[in-house]
C-alpha cells in the first residue's frame, strides 16, 4: 500500500539538519537512519550506502495525527527529507515503524517499567506494525511505501514479562513493544501475518524494486 505523501514537514523547524561528512557527500545511496537492523538489511541485499542520522522531533510529528499509518509515514518522509536537503544528488532512505494497539499508538518504552506496561497491554492480543519508508531526492520525497502487519502476542504473565526483560536486556528499550522480532521477541508471539523484512523495520522488496527502477542501484 503506497502512503500519501506529506510534504513540506523538514521546512517546519522540526528537524536539525545533519552535518555533511564527505562519506555521504560522494555516496549515491544514504540511509537516512541510526538502526543497526536496517542497516544489515540493506547490507545483506549487496547495496552500498552511508548513513547519515537525521534529528526529528519524533513527538511532535507523530503529535500531527492519531492514524498510525499517517504518523509513519510522516515521520519517515521527515528523516529523508531531513538528510537529502543537505545531499541534494543522493538517493535518500528514510523509514519509521508504529505500532498500533486498537486507538493507541505505543511508543518507543525507554526503561524497564514502559516496557513492563507495554508488554502486558500487548498480552493475549493482535497489535499491528505500520511501517514506512520514504526515498528523498534535491530535499523532497519521491517515493513513499507503507507496509501493515498483524502479530499476535501469546498471554503472558508477570513472570514471563520479567524473564524475558532480563534476557533480552536494554537493546529492547529503543523498539514499540519492547520487542525485536528477529531475536529472542520472537518467542512472545502466537501468530504472525506481514512482511518479515516490513516487521524488522524496512520494507525491503518494495523499495529494492524502486531503486532499481530509478536505476539508483544495479539490475
Amino acid at each position: 500500500m503506497v502512503a500519501e505523501q506529506h510534504p513540506g514537514y523538514p521546512e517546519d523547524n522540526l528537524h536539525k539538519s545533519a552535518r555533511q561528512r564527505p562519506l555521504a557527500v560522494a555516496a549515491r545511496l544514504i540511509l537516512a537512519s541510526g538502526s543497526p537492523t536496517r542497516a544489515r538489511l540493506l547490507r545483506a541485499a549487496g547495496i552500498d550506502f552511508a548513513v547519515e542520522v537525521p534529528t526529528v522531533d519524533e513527538p511532535a510529528l507523530r503529535a500531527r495525527t492519531t492514524d498510525g499509518a499517517e504518523a509513519a509515514s510522516i515521520i519517515g518522509t521527515a528523516k529523508a527529507v531531513a538528510i537529502s536537503v543537505q545531499y541534494p544528488s543522493a538517493w535518500v532512505i528514510g523509514s519509521d515503524q508504529v505500532l498500533g494497539l486498537d486507538a493507541t499508538l505505543l511508543g518507543k518504552p525507554g526503561n524497564r517499567s514502559t516496557a513492563r506496561q507495554q508488554l502486558a497491554q500487548l498480552s493475549g492480543r493482535t497489535h499491528k506494525l505500520l511501517t514506512s519508508v520514504t526515498v528523498a531526492r534535491a530535499g523532497k520525497s519521491a517515493w513513499q511505501h507503507l507496509e501493515v502487519a498483524e502479530l499476535t502476542v501469546r498471554p503472558l504473565s508477570e513472570a514471563a514479562i520479567e524473564r524475558y526483560l532480563g534476557l533480552v536486556g536494554d537493546d529492547v528499550l529503543g523498539s514499540p513493544g519492547a520487542y525485536h522480532f528477529e531475536g529472542l521477541g520472537a518467542s512472545l508471539f502466537e501468530t504472525v501475518r506481514g512482511d518479515y523484512f516490513s516487521i524488522l523495520g524496512l520494507p525491503l522488496l518494495p523499495l529494492l524494486g524502486y531503486l532499481r527502477a530509478q536505476g539508483a542501484i544495479p539490475e
